[in-house]
């Protein structure tokens, strides 16, 4: 598939008590997001806390969520490392598993040139027939996937269709739209610079806040989508408290903490992950979470 546009949950994994994946809760969780009219699944992204699953449970988590969206919606595995060789594994297994993309994070902690950038994703793209959309995340991996090296990428692996961007720079997410070849997808990495980079040329969000809120991100991202800005806007301002306080600590620690309370999920995480430190952020962000769900409740947004 090509053309990836509206909003894309960035799924958590949910733990059990003994430490292993809950399923039923995944699949409760996959359930919840179609029904409200969600665009696609992310499975094993950082919000996935990715990087402390196993293998095993990586593969079987996206196998996993193929069964349960059931064709009804897309669904993009994230398969990135920053070791070619295994991205490569993890991206092949998926396309066996049938997710219709796979999301390929920059290279973390040994921070590669431009030219292993290139070469890097070059690669993991050549070994698949899947959909390939970069996700460029300075913050996080400690390198900047540039305009430049993306454009050649682009021209050179016509199954690389999309990016991710959460490079925070919106400069940049503006030189990306403007040099882009007709098809290639923008996709905000972050949920509270969805709008700014819809109202540049973008194409939608990979999602933090629509786990918890999956149908009042679809409504905000698609009436930008469709020129209704002062809606969009509407529903932004509404936003705006939840996604900061999706960062108050390190992610997914907070928006795993308010679907616990609203008991979609266990507040389980993976070491050196763990519950929320500040006591008073918690507070904070439960009452967030609590006034946006009497809103919806109410019918008031």
């Amino acid at each position: 598939m090509t053309g990836f546009r509206g909003v894309y949950t960035a799924l958590i994994t949910p733990f059990m008590e003994i430490g292993n994946v809950d399923y039923q809760a995944l699949e409760r969780i996959i359930e919840f997001q179609i029904q409200s009219g969600i665009d696609g699944l992310v499975p094993c992204g950082t919000t996935g806390e990715s990087p402390t699953l196993s293998h095993e449970e990586h593969d079987r988590v996206i196998a996993k969520t193929v069964q349960y969206a059931n064709g009804r919606v897309p669904v993009i595995a994230g398969t990135g490392s920053n070791a070619t060789s295994e991205a490569i594994r993890l991206s092949q297994h998926a396309e066996d598993a049938g997710v219709d993309a796979v999301l390929l994070v920059n290279p973390y902690y040994n921070k590669p040139t431009q030219k292993g950038l290139y070469l890097h994703f070059k690669a993991i793209a050549s070994s698949v027939h899947l959909p390939c959309i970069l996700y460029n995340i300075k913050g996080r991996t400690g390198v900047n996937l540039e305009t430049e090296t993306l454009r050649r990428l682009e021209e050179e692996c016509p199954n690389i269709v999309a990016v991710k961007e959460a490079s925070g720079d919106l400069s940049q997410m503006e030189s990306v739209i403007q040099t882009k070849k007709n098809g290639f997808s923008v996709l905000s990495g972050d949920d509270n610079l969805a709008l700014d980079l819809i109202r540049r040329g973008g194409d939608g969000v990979i999602s933090v806040a629509s786990n918890l809120f999956p149908l009042q991100m679809v409504r905000m991202v698609h009436a930008a989508l469709d020129g209704n800005f002062a809606e969009a806007e509407r529903l932004n301002d509404w936003f705006a408290p939840f996604f900061k306080a999706c960062f108050y600590e390190t992610n997914p620690i907070p928006i795993k903490t308010a679907m616990s309370h609203l008991g979609l999920c266990s507040s389980i995480f993976r070491l050196p992950l763990c519950e929320m430190e500040s006591d008073e952020k918690r507070q904070s962000l439960l009452e967030i979470v609590d006034r946006m769900s009497s809103d919806v409740k109410e019918g008031r947004i």
